[in-house]
């Protein structure tokens, strides 16, 4: 998963996003965090048995996580660590990937719930609720264009809905091309989108590869990796300009990337691990710091387990 800057204060710029504009908006305005973040904390306590899995960050400066446990939505203030829930969780839900918009609604998987929630952060209501009819695990999103995209890693599909107060509805767009899908399990998880604003890429966990997808028609072509054997346990994405940084869960790595314009092909520039990843998940960017939650996964969960989130440099 990955950051598409935003204000949960800014009015609505509705405009049809496209091409390099896309692109640009995603790479140039990812937070406004000046040098007073550097006396923030870089780590900071989540409720016990929260289990978290997905982050998005605006400009407030506020991180809004999600939960695998129940589907609530916590805020928190990145300057204090200090949070609340601003969405309350039900049993069976999920909350997974999270992009928040310019206008402040929050788009939100729904895992294993199999649904799409948004979530108006100023008003900390729901706008609108998908439910794909072949949906498995909804797992990440990004705004890419008028809509926003989300991976299903169950079935080799997109699903993509409008952004703001538009309710053309629910799209579905198969995989194909060279994408490869698991018998069972997770393939498809974390997305974002290329360089030049004219595709979107996704990681497939499992094989450990990137693919680069056109959003029309689903086609999709494997991203040659060089200096890197593979992003195996690839989780959540985050590019900034040119950069691709691919977190890898369970490995408790962070892989940076050089991307070309249209993400042909990947170069690994280096790495980021940090004594404090317990299987981070997801990231977001804020000025110069990449935000974590530790999912923990290879902990049983309980209601009593601890969970946290981590700020790493970009480096």
């Amino acid at each position: 998963m990955s950051l598409t800057p935003s204000s949960p204060f800014l009015p609505s710029r509705r405009t049809v996003l496209g091409g390099a504009l896309a692109a640009a908006t995603v790479a140039l305005g990812a937070g406004t965090a000046t040098a007073a973040d550097r006396s923030w904390p870089t780590e900071f306590p989540l409720p016990n048995g929260f289990r978290p899995e997905g982050i998005a960050i605006g400009s407030g400066p506020y991180a809004y996580m999600g939960s695998l446990a129940d589907g609530s939505v916590r805020r928190a203030d990145l300057r204090t660590g200090e949070g609340r829930t601003v969405l309350a969780g039900a049993s069976g839900g999920a909350a997974t990937g999270l992009k928040l918009d310019r206008d402040g609604l929050l788009y939100i998987s729904g895992g294993v719930s199999g649904s799409i929630r948004v979530l108006d952060a100023r008003t900390n209501r729901l706008t609108a609720t998908y439910q794909p009819t072949t949906a498995g695990f909804v797992n990440d999103v990004i705004l890419y264009g008028d809509r926003a995209w989300f991976t299903n890693s169950n079935a080799p599909v997109l699903y993509t809905v409008p952004r703001g107060k538009k309710k053309d509805g629910l799209r579905s767009v198969p995989l194909g091309g060279e994408w490869e899908q698991a018998p069972t399990g997770i393939s498809a998880n974390g997305i974002e989108t290329t360089p030049d604003g004219r595709a979107l890429i996704i990681v497939n966990s499992p094989i450990g590869k990137l693919f680069r997808v056109d959003p029309k028609t689903g086609h999709a072509t494997n991203i040659t990796l060089k200096g890197a054997a593979d992003v195996v346990n690839g989780d959540g994405l985050v590019r900034v300009g040119n950069t691709l940084y691919v977190v890898q869960n369970r490995l408790n790595l962070i892989t940076v990337f050089d991307l070309d314009a249209g993400a042909r092909t990947a170069t690994l520039r280096r790495t980021i691990t940090d004594p404090r990843f317990d299987v981070p998940t997801t990231a977001a960017r804020l000025g110069n710091r990449l935000y974590l939650v530790n999912a923990r996964f290879t902990t049983p969960p309980t209601p009593e387990t601890t969970y946290n989130a981590v700020a790493v440099p970009l480096r």
